[in-house]
């Protein structure tokens, strides 16, 4: 998919949004559908033009939030304003890799004062949607230094080097990528290969924006998976619907003409968010398309927010 990794680490590429839009792209047919937006491309410069049309927010983290561990300028201040105002708002992100209570702290840490019910993600849906399947051998594709918070319970073994493992699972939890290799990669596809078994992928994204430059996510990962191995991933998180189901349970009745989901990212907040019925809005100064043309990116995807946003 273009995408370069290095040996480990946290894959840092030299990508542009141009080159990772391709990479999504690449992959629209594993993608829900586009559809038109009620309200195709309004432009505002915040998110504080918009309070008055919607009763709650759904923010994505990184681009919208934060970039990497750095809050984004007058972010902070601008969701007090909104929850001083009124406005019920919630992190809709696919920030598989950090158990719950660590993401809740980081975000403190920031500026930010969310409750840990209010921060929906990708790695708790994924979990509710293992409930059936929790006795199962399950292999880990995560960040060892993450921990198994969260995941306590389940029949673990992380895939690291060791041939054997990739054999003895009965299928496989993608939440991480971090300390994923290219070597690593090749055994996994060459033992779903030799015996297919499911594998659940807790971050469909394929790229995010850090403080200097994209890594790669897991979601680049399983879809170069599902070419070279024939077996097509399980998604939690967005643009998959499951998410929206999580935060709809929290969040209860209401009137989604009131929601607006807010992300940086055409192919998963957008795209999401028409999955769910949503409203949306495109971050374009900050996260993925900070410094590059994003109506362009619009134009050629088909994937047209309702409004697009300078700064959060």
């Amino acid at each position: 998919m273009g995408l370069g990794q290095g040996a480990g680490g946290d894959h840092l590429t030299p990508l542009t949004a141009e080159v990772a839009l391709k990479a999504y792209e690449a992959i629209r047919h594993r993608l829900p559908a586009a559809v038109p937006a009620a309200r195709p491309g309004q432009h505002c410069e915040t998110l504080a033009d918009l309070a008055d049309d919607f009763d709650v927010f759904l923010l994505d983290a990184f681009g919208v939030l934060n970039i990497g561990e750095i809050a984004i300028p007058d972010t902070p201040q601008r969701i007090a304003a909104l929850k001083a105002a009124g406005k019920r708002v919630f992190v809709v992100s696919n920030a598989a890799g950090a158990p719950h209570a660590a993401l809740v702290r980081k975000y403190r840490r920031i500026g930010y004062d969310f409750a840990p019910e209010e921060i929906i993600t990708s790695r708790a849906t994924l979990l509710a949607g293992l409930q059936a399947r929790r006795d199962l051998h399950w292999g880990l594709i995560a960040t060892r230094s993450s921990g198994f918070e969260d995941l306590e319970g389940l029949n673990l073994t992380y895939l690291e080097d060791d041939p054997a493992a990739y054999d003895a699972v009965e299928g496989v939890l993608m939440i991480g990528s971090a300390d994923w290799t290219e070597s690593r990669q090749s055994l996994l596809e060459a033992a779903l290969q030799r015996r297919p078994r499911p594998v659940l992928v807790g971050n469909p994204d394929i790229v995010a924006p850090r403080e200097t430059g994209f890594s790669a996510e897991p979601g680049h990962f399983a879809h170069r998976l599902a070419d070279r191995s024939g077996v097509v991933p399980e998604f939690f998180g967005k643009p998959f619907g499951n998410i929206f189901d999580l935060a709809f349970a929290r969040i209860g009745t209401i009137d989604r003409a009131r929601v607006l989901m807010v992300g940086d990212s055409l192919h998963t907040d957008i795209l999401g968010a028409q999955t769910a019925g949503l409203a949306s809005a495109l971050i374009t100064r900050y996260g993925f398309f900070a410094g590059q043309d994003a109506g362009r990116a619009i134009a050629e995807t088909g994937i047209m927010p309702d409004f697009i946003v300078a700064r959060p």
